[in-house]
Parts: structure tokens; C-alpha cells; sequence
């Protein structure tokens, strides 16, 4: 009896079998040999599976990102953009040269080295869609139904980039694996947040810059992509830090109200009272020129965590709240959050952690004698 080598060589002995052709070019990458091509969403369904040995769990909070962002294509019709997806054909298939088609038998795999989360958004998605089919049927919702069944198409016929490597095993494909998730590093800063301009802090952001009169004074480096110049007080990415903190109480990393998808009527209330917190800022604390350590960015970060906290205590945003609370800002000692060389050697979070506890002590143990009540 003759032997097999491969579960294509096995497949292809049996009767009508069935394909799938993927049409693209080969080359070579690192003494290996890739398969470069486009396929649409649909088809990557049909031929792509998960090894647990060779990938990560998925995490939930980045699939609702990544969920988030393809739904901006599908309801705003923007402008969407994913790196490539690289599979692995372990040896499975067979590439015709002359007609540059790569075949596929039907039951065979390309499994994936990166990309899982990409595809598993998109899968997530469908599922949905399908529930919501399926619901929008029973109640004979037909214009929900063609609403629905169209947002479908459009996943199903979304175009990836894909490589593929044709000839490597488990060993190496988890090696590729590590070596693609290891090295490159998530862009920070400024560089991360200039050209982004639909989520809702930036596009507040924006609008804050370009129409609150306090950011005549307090300045926002709009064009440097690795911080900002001397000659302004505040970096973009800065002022979206400080939003988060003052708007929710939170480091700009937890933030949860950052999303693609709101309401304009949402921005136009926390552009007043972002206005209304820069303006008091600018009332109570030395001039921004003058450069002094309350202006700092971490000690920025602080104080808009710490007025967060006292304009909410009762749920609701209340500006008299805000309003009384900051007047605390003239009678504190700036030179008294850090002791020694602290601002230069702790972690930046340990940093803006130590200047809210120090503001929230000093307001807590002073504010009745030194806010008068001419001043409240």
C-alpha cells in the first residue's frame, strides 16, 4: 500500500473533491515561503481556525474595541483600516505556479498566528446581526430585517490583507507569534492621539481648543508628535488625559466614555463644563507662563481627578460644588506633594496618585477655615 504524506495527497485520492482557490503571489520571507493575497471576510470563515497552543485567550475589553470600530463602517459608513491577518497552512494545499491560485481542500485549515482578535470581532458581529435577524423575523420588523441582512453583506464582503505561510509547523508558527506580539510597541502620546478625530474626548478636545477662550492662555501643542514644544503648556494628548480625569474620575487608560459612537448634544454639554473648570483653573492658580509645578502634567491629571470626585458627590455634575471646591487651589503649598526627588523617581501613576491624596487631605482638614464665606 502506498504511502500518504499529507492530508491533501489523502483527499485528493477521493471523489468530486471540493476547493477552496485562493488567488495570489508567492515569495519568499526569511527562508520561508508566503502567500501574499486579499481575501474578503466570508471566505476567511470558511478557512481559518484557532490553535489554543499557539494563541493567547481572547480578551473581551479589546474584542468590544475592535467591535466598536468596525461598527463605524457599518452604521457612518468611515473609513476603516486593519494591519494584515498572517496564517499558517502547515503543509496543508497545494499552490499552482502557472495559474498563481492557491488550492485549498475543503475540510483543511490556515491557522491563525495573528489576527485572532480582528476575526473574532467580525464573527462576534455576525452572530448578532444574525440574532437580530432571526428576532426583527418573528416580528415581522421587514424593514429592520433589510436594514440588518445589508449590515451583514457588508462584513461578509470586508476585504483583509492576509500572508500566509505555507510551510511551517506549530513550533515556528509560535515562535512568529511571539516575535510579531513582543517587539512592536503600542504608540503613546501625542503620536497615538493627533490624527484621531472621532472618538469623544478628541473630538472634544478639538472644539475645547479651537473655541474655549481659557485655551488662549492655557496652550495645546497641536503639531508635535512626541509631546510639545517649551513654548506651550499643555501637549494634545495632555488635555485628553486631563478630560478623562475631570469628566469620569478616571486615568485616561480606565476611561469609559471614550467611544466612537455619541451624541453631539453629549459634547456640547461637557464642552461647558470643561469651559467652565479651564476658566477656574485659570483663575486660581498661577499664571501658566510662570511654569510652576502645578501645571505639571501630573499634578494636572491630579487636580482634575480630585475636582471630579467633589463635583459628584451627589451622582450628578454640580457646578456650585465644583465652584467651592476650587477655591482651595490658592492657599495650597505646590512644593509639599513630593518629598526629595519623588516627582523625578516615582512611577508616573504613583506621582499622580500621591498629589491627589495630598490635595484631598489638605481639603479635607482646611477647606472650612480657608475658603471664606465672602468666597463661597
Amino acid at each position: 500500500m502506498d504511502s500518504v504524506s499529507s492530508l491533501s495527497e489523502l483527499i485528493s485520492d477521493q471523489k468530486a473533491p471540493s476547493f477552496f482557490e485562493i488567488r495570489g503571489s508567492t515569495s519568499r520571507a526569511f527562508g520561508q515561503t508566503t502567500l501574499t493575497t486579499t481575501l474578503s471576510v466570508s471566505k476567511l470563515f470558511s478557512i481559518y481556525e484557532v490553535d489554543l497552543e499557539v494563541q493567547r485567550s481572547i480578551v473581551p475589553q479589546n474584542l468590544s474595541k475592535l467591535m466598536d470600530y468596525i461598527l463605524l463602517y457599518l452604521e457612518q459608513n468611515q473609513t476603516i483600516y486593519f494591519p494584515g491577518i498572517i496564517l499558517s497552512a502547515r503543509g496543508a494545499g497545494n499552490y499552482d505556479e502557472e495559474e498563481k491560485i492557491f488550492r485549498l481542500n475543503a475540510i483543511e485549515k490556515l491557522y491563525v498566528i495573528d489576527g485572532q482578535h480582528r476575526l473574532a470581532a467580525f464573527k462576534r458581529l455576525v452572530e448578532l446581526f444574525q440574532s437580530a435577524i432571526a428576532r426583527a423575523k418573528d416580528r415581522r420588523e421587514y424593514d429592520q430585517m433589510n436594514e440588518i441582512t445589508e449590515k451583514l453583506n457588508k462584513i461578509y464582503q470586508f476585504p483583509l490583507s492576509v500572508m500566509i505561510y505555507l510551510d511551517i509547523d506549530s513550533k515556528q508558527e509560535r515562535q512568529l507569534f511571539s516575535d510579531i506580539n513582543k517587539l512592536p510597541r503600542k504608540i503613546g502620546g501625542n503620536l497615538a492621539v493627533l490624527r484621531e478625530k472621532r472618538k469623544f474626548y478628541h473630538v472634544l478636545a478639538s472644539q475645547l481648543v479651537k473655541s474655549a477662550n481659557a485655551m488662549e492662555r492655557i496652550t495645546v501643542d497641536m503639531f508635535s508628535e512626541r509631546g510639545k514644544t517649551p513654548e506651550y503648556v499643555f501637549s494634545y494628548s495632555l488635555l485628553i488625559e486631563v478630560l478623562a480625569g475631570f469628566l469620569e474620575g478616571r486615568l485616561k487608560s480606565t476611561a469609559r466614555n471614550n467611544r466612537y459612537q455619541f451624541d453631539l448634544k453629549d459634547v456640547s454639554e461637557q464642552f461647558e463644563i470643561s469651559s467652565l473648570y479651564f476658566d477656574r483653573l485659570l483663575t486660581y492658580l498661577p499664571a501658566p507662563e510662570e511654569r510652576g509645578l502645578c501645571w505639571s502634567e501630573n499634578v494636572q491629571i491630579a487636580l482634575a481627578l480630585f475636582f471630579h470626585g467633589e463635583s459628584t458627590k451627589s451622582a450628578a455634575f454640580n457646578r456650585y460644588e465644583l465652584e467651592y471646591a476650587m477655591k482651595i487651589l490658592p492657599h495650597l503649598n505646590w512644593d509639599s506633594i513630593y518629598s526629595g526627588d519623588e516627582k523625578d523617581r516615582l512611577p508616573r501613576k504613583t506621582r499622580i496618585m500621591k498629589a491627589v491624596q495630598f490635595v484631598k487631605d489638605f481639603y479635607s482638614e482646611n477647606h472650612h477655615f480657608v475658603i471664606r464665606d465672602r468666597e463661597a
